[in-house]
Protein backbone atom coordinates (compact mmCIF):
# COMPACT_ATOMS: atom_id res chain seq x y z
CA UNK A 1 0.00 0.00 0.00
CA UNK A 2 1.41 3.59 -0.67
CA UNK A 3 -0.12 6.23 1.23
CA UNK A 4 1.41 8.74 -1.31
CA UNK A 5 -1.41 7.62 -3.53
CA UNK A 6 -4.48 7.49 -2.16
CA UNK A 7 -7.85 7.27 -4.93
CA UNK A 8 -11.56 7.52 -3.32
CA UNK A 9 -13.51 5.17 -5.06
CA UNK A 10 -17.08 3.58 -5.55
CA UNK A 11 -17.72 -0.21 -6.54
CA UNK A 12 -19.84 0.57 -9.41
CA UNK A 13 -17.93 3.60 -10.78
CA UNK A 14 -16.54 2.84 -14.58
CA UNK A 15 -14.28 6.04 -14.27
CA UNK A 16 -12.66 4.75 -10.50
CA UNK A 17 -11.99 1.13 -12.57
CA UNK A 18 -10.24 3.23 -15.65
CA UNK A 19 -7.86 5.24 -12.92
CA UNK A 20 -7.14 2.03 -10.86
CA UNK A 21 -6.16 0.40 -14.19
CA UNK A 22 -3.61 3.44 -15.31
CA UNK A 23 -1.85 3.56 -12.23
CA UNK A 24 -1.60 -0.73 -12.17
CA UNK A 25 -0.34 -0.38 -15.63
CA UNK A 26 2.30 2.27 -14.84
CA UNK A 27 3.36 0.19 -11.45
CA UNK A 28 2.03 2.87 -9.30
CA UNK A 29 1.03 1.82 -5.78
CA UNK A 30 -2.08 3.33 -4.28
CA UNK A 31 -4.23 3.08 -1.67
CA UNK A 32 -7.95 2.93 -2.27
CA UNK A 33 -10.66 4.16 -0.49
CA UNK A 34 -14.48 3.10 -1.15
CA UNK A 35 -16.76 5.66 0.00
CA UNK A 36 -20.02 3.25 -0.86
CA UNK A 37 -19.57 1.69 2.70
CA UNK A 38 -18.30 4.20 4.68
CA UNK A 39 -20.09 7.51 4.97
CA UNK A 40 -17.20 9.06 7.23
CA UNK A 41 -14.53 8.66 4.41
CA UNK A 42 -17.12 10.20 1.92
CA UNK A 43 -17.29 13.22 3.73
CA UNK A 44 -13.23 13.40 4.01
CA UNK A 45 -12.92 13.23 0.39
CA UNK A 46 -15.80 15.97 -0.37
CA UNK A 47 -14.14 18.19 2.13
CA UNK A 48 -10.48 17.63 0.92
CA UNK A 49 -11.55 18.11 -2.77
CA UNK A 50 -13.28 21.56 -1.93
CA UNK A 51 -16.77 20.68 -2.17
CA UNK A 52 -16.61 17.31 -5.51
CA UNK A 53 -18.79 14.66 -4.87
CA UNK A 54 -17.88 12.38 -7.53
CA UNK A 55 -15.60 9.45 -7.77
CA UNK A 56 -12.86 9.00 -8.36
CA UNK A 57 -10.91 11.57 -6.20
CA UNK A 58 -7.36 11.41 -6.40
CA UNK A 59 -4.15 12.76 -4.55
CA UNK A 60 -0.52 12.16 -4.91
CA UNK A 61 1.45 13.24 -1.96
CA UNK A 62 -1.64 15.18 -0.38
CA UNK A 63 -1.59 16.92 -3.29
CA UNK A 64 -5.39 16.87 -5.17
CA UNK A 65 -4.84 15.95 -8.89
CA UNK A 66 -8.94 15.29 -9.79
CA UNK A 67 -10.09 13.22 -11.57
CA UNK A 68 -10.35 9.87 -13.71
CA UNK A 69 -10.00 12.75 -17.12
CA UNK A 70 -7.21 14.78 -14.49
CA UNK A 71 -5.26 11.50 -14.35
CA UNK A 72 -4.92 10.63 -17.93
CA UNK A 73 -4.18 14.40 -18.71
CA UNK A 74 -1.29 14.22 -16.07
CA UNK A 75 -0.09 10.67 -17.71
CA UNK A 76 -0.43 12.36 -20.96
CA UNK A 77 2.12 14.67 -20.20
CA UNK A 78 4.48 12.65 -18.57
CA UNK A 79 3.33 13.58 -15.07
CA UNK A 80 2.90 10.32 -13.57
CA UNK A 81 6.72 9.48 -14.48
CA UNK A 82 7.39 10.84 -11.09
CA UNK A 83 5.31 8.03 -9.25
CA UNK A 84 7.57 5.68 -11.17
CA UNK A 85 9.26 3.04 -8.98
Amino acid sequence: MNENVIIYTSSLCGFCYRAKSLLKKKNIAFEEIDIDLDYRKRHEMIKKTGGRTSVPQIFFKGHHVGGCDDLYKLEEENGLKIFIK
